[in-house]
């Protein structure tokens, strides 16, 4: 039973109809002590009638009549009066009748049946009434009818009640299903919250950010893919061009046009390296599996890894003596972040320059500098420098836009931050902090 309508229905009327039955049998226990003391009173009255007007004693006959079977003769009502040395003067029966008792109320067997008996003792007289319990016990049977049928009646009407307001209790959350049950893939507006219930109005803001999480990421996927296909364009359209001229050309310009071509393939493989990293990073694309990482061992690493390259561009790339810190994410994403940091560095550094890697920590706070001598950056443009697809120098076709913004957005779900800033010599300070692993303290390593 997952409908809420038949939970609260279910739980409201069941409670009504356990109270209704605990109800009942406190009304009839309350109605039987009520009727047995009305009927105990009853006799009380009759028994002090016959003291106050009193009976005139009969001889009672020498040889009574045969006993009758089952009582059936005797009524279901006796009185007796016996004298105060316990003869009987008379009873309403042909016989004697149930056994003198003690003055006041008595439970008696007798004749084969249970008596309910009041005994009065007066100076000249005892007078006894008896009737039979079962004939009391019949008496209120016919009252038990007209104590239940308030009862049912009050679980109809009540139930029917109870029914209503559920349903219209329920009617604003039937009605914001409705409205999101209505909308297509693209309307993505927040639903209205005006007049929704106190009880509603935290799921409805919820959904309202959900859909703004959603809208938002379905505009940065669509901008992404209109960037996308604008930056494979350009290297694509010139792989074709260079292509066209390397079959045209001579052996004299055939290298030529087959290197322009190559560097049109890596500018566009480039591109779509980035575009996979981008799309790693996105919520619920990829597992991480964060854990302890040493960021100068990985620095290290990635140093020798980019060595080839910058040597071949004349370009002095090193690790300073940095710290044995550590920190906690996922080792692809550390190696993802830092190689587009030095990827990006030998980009935009002209021949025989420096840069340098660099890793401290101070407190809980993890820094990994990539510094250059470069041409840097100039304060104003560092804020576009770190959103997607933006190339500060529209001449330079060698970056695709990408490599600061994933940076970025690495630093961010690892509840870090990026800073640029002016390198010691000049050029520029990429600055990335993250939070440090508990527990493990930076030593200086030298490198």
């Amino acid at each position: 039973m997952n409908s809420i309508r038949q939970r609260l229905l279910f739980w409201q009327i069941g409670a009504l109809i356990i109270t209704c039955i605990l109800v009942s049998v406190l009304t009839y226990q309350l109605a039987w002590q009520a009727f047995n003391r009305e009927r105990d009173f009853a006799m009380e009255q009759i028994a002090h009638s016959v003291v106050r007007h009193g009976v005139r004693p009969r001889s009672w006959p020498a040889t009574p009549p045969p006993a009758p079977e089952a009582a059936s003769d005797l009524g279901r009502f006796i009185s007796q009066i016996w004298s105060p040395q316990g003869e009987i003067l008379y009873s309403s029966i042909n016989r004697i009748g149930p056994p003198l008792q003690l003055a006041g109320f008595h439970e008696v067997d007798w004749s084969g049946e249970s008596w309910h008996i009041y005994t009065l003792v007066d100076a000249q007289q005892i007078v006894q009434v008896a009737k039979t319990s079962s004939d009391r016990t019949s008496g209120f049977a016919e009252l038990v009818p007209w104590l239940l049928v308030p009862t049912g009646l009050l679980v109809v009407v009540l139930g029917a009640l109870i029914h209503a307001a559920v349903s219209r209790v329920l009617v604003p959350l039937d009605s914001l299903g409705r409205d999101i049950q209505r909308r297509d893939e693209k309307d993505l507006h927040p639903v209205p919250t005006q007049n929704l219930p106190e009880e509603l109005t935290p799921l409805a803001q919820a959904l309202n950010q959900l859909l703004g999480r959603v809208g938002g990421l379905l505009t940065r996927q669509r901008q992404v893919l209109a960037d996308a296909a604008h930056e494979l364009n350009t290297p694509l359209a010139a792989v074709k061009l260079q292509a066209q001229l390397a079959r045209r050309s001579d052996d004299v310009h055939r290298k030529a046009a087959l290197d322009e071509l190559d560097k049109g393939i890596e500018r566009s493989t480039h591109l779509v390296a980035q575009l996979l990293q981008m799309a790693r990073l996105e919520p619920d694309v990829h597992q991480r599996h964060p854990r302890p990482v040493r960021c100068d061992q990985l620095a290290a690493e990635v140093v020798g890894a980019f060595s080839a390259r910058a040597e071949a561009c004349g370009i002095d790339l090193g690790l300073e003596t940095s710290d044995a810190a550590t920190v906690c994410m996922d080792p692809e994403d550390f190696r993802v972040l830092l190689n587009n940091l030095v990827d990006n560095a030998l980009r935009h550094t002209p021949l025989g320059s420096r840069v340098d890697i660099r890793v401290r920590q101070t407190g809980s706070t993890v820094t990994l500098t990539v510094s250059d001598n470069g041409p840097g950056i100039a304060p104003a443009e560092r804020f576009r420098a770190l959103q997607r697809f933006v190339r500060l120098n529209p001449q330079d076709t060698t970056g695709s836009g990408l490599g600061l913004a994933i940076v970025a957005q690495i630093a961010e779900h690892y509840q870090g931050s990026i800073a640029l800033a002016d390198s010691p010599d000049g050029g520029l300070a990429v600055m990335v902090h993250l939070p440090a692993h508990p527990g493990h303290a930076g030593a200086t390593v030298r490198s």
